[in-house]
């Protein structure tokens, strides 16, 4: 299953890379929403339902922390057992409160994480994840005996993962420098050697791309919704006994809720990510700069409305039904230039069919006032040789100007060249009939 789930995960950041989140013509239509940027995605193509400044480059608060988990996720067992250094003790509020040199496994402190949003906690798993990217003496020095600066250094090690991460999916706008989502700047070495600033932030399309990721890409995505829907966890260790409950209200809002992580500080304001299913469908919801205190609960309310807006408007449409799907029928064979045939003087001709992709792409999320356009393209003629199986021509299955689906036209058979031993046996045909 491991194998499997790796290569979901390829092929899950591959389909998001070549959708690149288009936003549909319902984008523009105008929903009352608090949010200053606010997406709906289709979890399942990438596609954005619903944008408002989608692209903007925001603060997003500990709504980072989806990023976090993953990462650990991905990286260490659940098991393992980690060591808190004097940086991520000094974490400040919200904190669980952990000491230096105390020990945690990372399942405890990853519920600690998401459940109650612990900044302490946040820092402790990226230390231990990206202390192993350290070099030998780093790698091997216990953590508790770190200094603030090695601790800063294990932690860019995690951040240059969540960096990587997000660049695998796609995200162009998305900076991640701390692993709790405190907001940050830093100064970067580009390619061109000059020096760049860059700040925590992301995209509302972005951050929604993420947490498709998380709960429907990643090997790791299980483990992802198992802790972050659970209603409360408690644990001991080091002498000490806590508890941690879940503040992602919209879990118990609406019927199919799969996971969701909050955010706020003075810079992003209140920030959320979730993501529901219904009836197959799987919906994610980002909203960034959800106002600011006392409005805590206006991102509940954008949440609500832009959920209850995709249910209401987007339904699965098949592009393999009989009066969508491209008729393989209308598939004529290729002359071939140059090809041998059985009688001399006639035209090689090679015969097409139609390869069709993995079906986790024969469909969309669409509404009834939109249509697939089926575009087929194909050559003209051939030159001899003709391998079987060349590519020579395409289906495009598009909705407004995107392309979701392509489906390769490929030659049926094999056409050889004509050659001199062809010739001679031609001849002595005629020759003998």
């Amino acid at each position: 299953m491991g194998m499997k789930k790796r290569l979901g995960g390829f092929f899950f950041a591959l389909f998001f890379l070549w959708t690149a989140v288009p936003v549909s013509a319902g984008a523009s239509e105008d929903l009352t929403l608090y949010a200053t940027a606010a997406v709906l995605l289709d979890a399942d193509s990438g596609r954005v339902l619903y944008g408002r400044n989608a692209d903007t480059p925001m603060a997003m608060a500990s709504t980072t922390k989806i990023m976090t988990c993953i990462i650990v996720l991905e990286s260490v067992s659940l098991d393992e057992t980690l060591t808190v250094s004097s940086y991520a003790a000094g974490m400040p509020q919200v904190k669980l409160n952990i000491r230096k040199g105390e020990t945690y496994t990372v399942r405890d402190l990853l519920y600690s994480l998401m459940l109650e949003s612990h900044n302490d906690s946040a820092v402790a798993l990226a230390e231990h994840v990206g202390r192993q990217l350290l070099s030998g003496e780093l790698k091997e020095k216990p953590v508790c005996e770190y200094t603030a600066e090695e601790s800063r250094q294990a932690v860019a090690a995690f951040a240059g993962l969540m960096n990587g991460k997000a660049s695998q999916l796609g995200c162009v706008d998305t900076w991640f420098i701390t692993p709790n989502g405190l907001d940050a700047t830093e100064e970067v070495l580009m390619p061109d050697k000059t020096v760049r600033q860059r700040e925590h932030c992301t995209t509302a399309a972005e951050l929604a791309r993420i947490m498709a990721y998380c709960v429907r890409g990643s090997e790791k995505s299980e483990d992802f919704l198992t802790i972050t829907r659970t209603p409360a966890y408690s644990f001991y260790a080091n002498g000490r006994t806590f508890s941690c409950v879940n503040h992602n209200a919209f879990l118990n809002m609406m019927d199919g809720a799969l996971s969701g992580k909050t955010g706020f500080t003075n810079k992003a304001g209140y920030c959320y990510v979730g993501a529901l299913e219904s009836e197959g469908r799987t919906f994610i919801v980002a909203l960034l700069a959800c106002g600011w205190p006392n409005n805590k609960s206006y991102k509940w309310s954008d949440t609500r409305k832009l959920m209850q807006y995709g249910i209401d408007n987007y339904r699965f449409q098949s592009f393999l039904e009989k009066e969508t799907a491209f008729d393989e029928s209308r598939l004529t064979s290729l002359p071939v230039a140059g090809g041998t045939t059985d009688v001399l003087g006639e035209t090689a001709r090679v015969c097409l069919e139609l390869v069709r992709p993995r079906e986790d792409s024969a469909g969309l999320l669409m509404r009834e006032d939109e249509s697939v356009d089926v575009t087929c393209r194909v050559k003209e003629s051939l030159t001899a040789p003709v391998e079987r199986g060349m590519i020579v021509g395409t289906v495009e299955y598009s909705v407004d100007g995107t392309v979701y689906r392509r489906e390769d036209i490929v030659t049926a058979d094999a056409v050889e060249k004509i050659d001199l031993r062809w010739c001679v046996v031609q001849v002595l045909k005629r020759f003998l009939m």
